[in-house]
């Protein structure tokens, strides 16, 4: 009887320990949370690609923008929290449309959903679509506690868990359980091919809801003619353009990108073909620059702050792997990759100039060189570097986002009746894009959060193991069973060890037991 008591009072505090993780409340990071508020005198960037403004003003009221213009005629209300805007510059909260709410590393995906949003919030992202799920319980449960105000992080679009090579009958149903479940667009992938590809746009469009597609075995122009709304990643991987390319076979990427580093997107007839059938058929492509920048080999590109917020065992992979500083071609990959990101930078210009609708994002996977919210910033810069005017590159983070979302009437930019969703930052992003780095304040819905403080909390965490997912069928179960297991064999080897110590110095294991006739010897 003993030991059963022990056996489940050991359950009792493992599942106490469970339940105990904790990640820092929302609360904790707000640093403006006035009901009526100004911010005076501030350079605006609206999100548009209108020319940045100077000495504006901005007055936001329960979580909406009132007032916006000349600080010479925008009144500001009597009793109002007026935040001082000289030499400093709003725009809208980024809207990121490929991230995820897990890190890659090598190859190996490390769950990081609330280190993540902390990241994204702080990085001046307000809103984000997840663009595939490595697990879509944990994305669905820090969407929920988001939305509920409990932890720090945007407003979240869940994208379901990657579609690959499969029954093609089968589609239907898993894009029904995913919808049903939350999601609200799907990830085709790789592998998927034609059958199953049409199969998935139509079940989505049947209900309303989008596909987005990484793909490989199937060429961007048979995708938009079949109808799907989004590609990612761009021109650089776009195998219908590989000279060996087989219908629905996904071809070696080293051999295929060794190909189209050749491709000159300014001369290639296809590439010009390709982008006026996306333009017509209003497929929407993804800007992921950074994730490519970070295969180039150049130590220069990485992030200082980046190392600081992993997890001490992926600091020391990260350590390894990152390129040696003395050789910028120190990995295979490095020279091609920085020609065929060249390629995608120059094809995104064109697509644009097409009228084509470009999005923003990141994509922090690959082998580990970029996370949520640095990423976005990159991405910024390296649309500037791509020849976008930084208003421009703006517009594309922000307004061509939620254009996407069908959420312009409520973020993407700065006009009267929009949710205040505005980043703070020192200085001046549209002579140096850079500045978008110096964040001071991120509003989400009027609410201002501490970009430093929630960096600050995010140290050591990205990539922590996640003891939630213990608590969840069928992993509860499986843990319970492991502790039972395990806690009956501690026992029964203490009773063991115990007995035989006992009857080694001549007394029983049980005093409890002794005969009563044996009188006891003073």
């Amino acid at each position: 009887m003993g030991s059963d008591r022990v056996w489940r009072s050991m359950i009792a505090l493992a599942l106490a320990a469970l339940a105990g993780c904790s990640e820092p409340r929302a609360q904790s990071f707000v640093k403006t949370a006035a009901p009526v508020f100004a911010i005076a005198h501030v350079r605006v960037i609206d999100g548009t690609g209108d020319p940045a403004r100077d000495d504006q003003t901005v007055v936001v009221r329960d979580g909406r923008i009132a007032a916006t213009g000349s600080a010479a005629t925008v009144k500001i209300p009597g009793g109002a929290t007026v935040i001082d805007g000289r030499g400093r510059t709003v725009l809208p909260g980024l809207v990121a449309m490929h991230e995820h709410l897990f890190y890659g590393l090598n190859q190996v995906l490390y769950e990081s959903a609330a280190a993540f949003a902390r990241l994204y919030l702080a990085g001046g992202v307000t809103t984000i679509r997840t663009a595939g799920a490595a697990d879509l319980y944990e994305d669905l449960r820090i969407k929920r506690a988001i939305d509920e105000g409990r932890l720090p992080g945007p407003k979240i679009q869940v994208t379901s868990p990657y579609f690959g090579e499969m029954n093609p009958a089968s589609v239907a149903a898993q894009v029904a359980s995913y919808a049903d479940r939350g999601a609200t667009s799907f990830k085709a992938y790789t592998t998927m091919r034609a059958p199953e590809l049409k199969a998935l746009i139509d079940a989505a469009h049947a209900r309303g809801l989008r596909v987005t597609g990484h793909l490989c075995a199937v060429g961007f122009r048979d995708a938009a003619a079949m109808g799907i709304d989004n590609l990612e990643h761009g021109l650089i991987v776009d195998t219908e353009f590989y000279h060996a390319k087989e219908p629905d076979v996904c071809p070696d990427q080293g051999q295929f990108m060794g190909e189209l580093r050749w491709t000159d997107p300014a001369t290639d007839r296809g590439v010009h073909q390709l982008i006026q059938e996306l333009v017509r058929q209003g497929v929407a492509v993804t800007s992921t620059l950074p994730v490519f920048e970070s295969m180039t080999g150049d130590p220069d590109v990485y992030d200082p702050r980046m190392p600081a917020v992993l997890t001490p065992r992926l600091r020391r992979i990260y350590d390894r792997t990152l390129p040696d500083e003395s050789d910028h071609s120190s990995h295979g990959w490095a020279k091609p990759m920085s020609t065929l990101l060249s390629h995608e930078m120059q094809f995104e210009r064109m697509f644009v100039a097409a009228d084509g609708r470009l999005l923003a994002g990141t994509d922090p996977t690959g082998w580990g060189g970029i996370v949520a919210g640095f990423a976005d910033q990159r991405e910024l810069e390296l649309l500037v570097e791509a020849g976008f005017t930084p208003e421009t590159a703006i517009r594309i983070a922000t307004s061509n986002g939620a254009d996407f979302l069908n959420e312009t009437d409520h973020i993407g930019t700065i006009e009267a009746g929009r949710q205040a969703d505005l980043v703070l930052v020192r200085g001046n992003p549209a002579v140096t894009i850079s500045d978008v780095r110096n964040i001071e304040t991120v509003f989400k819905d009027g609410v201002g959060y501490d970009s430093e403080a929630l960096i600050a909390a995010s140290a050591g965490t990205v990539g922590e193991y996640n003891f939630r997912i213990f608590l969840r069928w069928p992993y509860n179960v499986i843990v319970l069973a492991l502790i039972a297991l395990r806690t009956r064999r501690i026992l029964r080897w203490w009773q063991r060890k115990r007995a035989t110590r006992s009857a080694a110095a001549g007394t029983p294991a049980h005093p409890a037991a002794i005969p009563a006739q044996i009188p006891h010897q003073g």
